[in-house]
């Protein structure tokens, strides 16, 4: 049996041992019904698939678990890094290394501590029975400043082994152009935290050449589509304004010069427009705002219907929202789904079985699995 199968295998055991909610839903592509996998999770955050059909899972005030094939929650992980568990900050994603299967390197993003205040870092460990050993820092985004806002943050590694590593912009709107600071901005790094040759911005003076994508106010999804290498990702606007991207390396998003936000309260326009030459124009814009978190590219066989869609789980409006794509890559219909069914979604993931795995952000937070019904 190969690897993938094996993977697969183990993660289907989760269908006997886990209860569904009892109604079938109809998408316009595909019915389905949500099952759920395993409860009693704290504001979790991230999600990974290991090999043996067991997952990683993050928990927003510090914890990291591993998921048994029958649901089971570990304790805590050991030997992870110091975590500021502040505002929107605290242990956010987990992302396995390309070769974790002969190196068990995992990476982690979370706030952390430092001089000025807090910011985003990453770092990466060892998986072994019951934690993670070896922990080194890979990459902390300067300067860090107060308060507890927009620290993104997904990692995703890219075909050619770099990692792309999302950010906020700290709450401070003038981040957004700072080239010379982190903040506002999508980052990429080598797997050992090195700055790669070919990144967009090295050897400008005054510039942070981990920089990959800026104009970014805080990007809480990111996504590989493996059929053509593109990058899409989900980025929260203030009152209105939420983005989805096609992410291109040294682009301007915009933040917060040109957006379609508005300032919270008054309802004001914020910057000097909605477009401008040199700044990329978003496949879709969300106005109101639906708090976009966690995206994922459907590429699996369980739902033919959904194939080359995104799915971007929604915090205001506790949904799913299924995005069309043309071939230009313009985002021509979404439909909503899951409107209330499960609380506010924080994650989403496509997993090896071809199912859609969800992560609700409650204090009794849940993993769901969307699953196909034949007709």
């Amino acid at each position: 049996m190969s690897r993938r199968a094996a993977a697969v295998a183990a993660i289907g055991l989760f269908m006997s041992c886990t209860a569904s909610i009892a109604h079938a839903i109809d998408s316009e592509a595909a019915r389905f019904a949500i099952h759920t996998v395993a409860r009693g999770l704290e504001f979790p955050w991230g999600l990974a698939f290991l090999p043996d059909g067991e997952m990683l899972v993050t928990e927003r005030p510090g914890r990291l678990r591993r998921v048994a094939s029958d649901g089971t929650l570990s304790p805590p992980l050991t030997g992870l890094p110091a975590i500021a568990e502040i505002g929107q900050g605290g242990l956010l994603d987990v992302a396995l290394h390309p070769q974790f299967a002969e190196n068990r390197l995992i990476y982690l993003s979370y706030a952390a501590d430092g001089d000025g205040g807090h910011g985003t870092e990453v770092s990466r460990g060892r998986l072994v029975d019951g934690g993670i050993e070896d922990v080194e820092r890979v990459f902390r985004a300067l300067p860090k400043a107060a308060g507890g806002r927009h620290f993104g943050s997904r990692l995703l590694f890219l075909s050619d082994g770099t990692l792309l590593i999302t950010l906020g912009d700290r709450g401070h709107e003038p981040n957004g152009q700072n080239l010379g600071g982190h903040p506002g901005s999508i980052i990429r790094v080598t797997d050992t935290g090195a700055v790669p040759d070919d990144n967009p911005f090295v050897g400008f003076d005054g510039v942070r050449p981990e920089i990959y994508t800026f104009g970014n106010r805080n990007v809480q999804g990111i996504a590989l589509d493996p059929a053509t290498g593109k990058v899409w990702a989900t980025e929260h606007g203030p009152q209105g304004g939420d983005e989805v991207n096609l992410i291109r390396p040294g682009t301007n998003y915009g933040w917060a010069e040109i957006t379609y936000g508005c300032n919270y309260g008054t309802g004001t326009r914020i910057g000097a427009g909605e477009q401008r030459e040199g700044v990329a124009e978003p496949a879709l814009q969300w106005t109101p705002s639906i708090a976009p978190s966690g995206l994922t590219v459907y590429r699996g066989d369980a739902f033919p219907g959904w194939h080359g869609n995104l799915f971007a789980g929604a915090l205001k409006f506790r949904l799913l929202s299924r995005l069309v794509l043309d071939d230009q890559d313009r985002v021509v219909h979404e439909e909503r789904l899951l409107g209330e069914e499960l609380g506010r979604i924080r994650d989403v993931r496509t997993g090896p079985d071809g199912f859609i795995y969800l992560l609700t952000d409650s204090g009794d937070g849940v993993i769901a699995r969307l699953e196909p019904i034949a007709d």
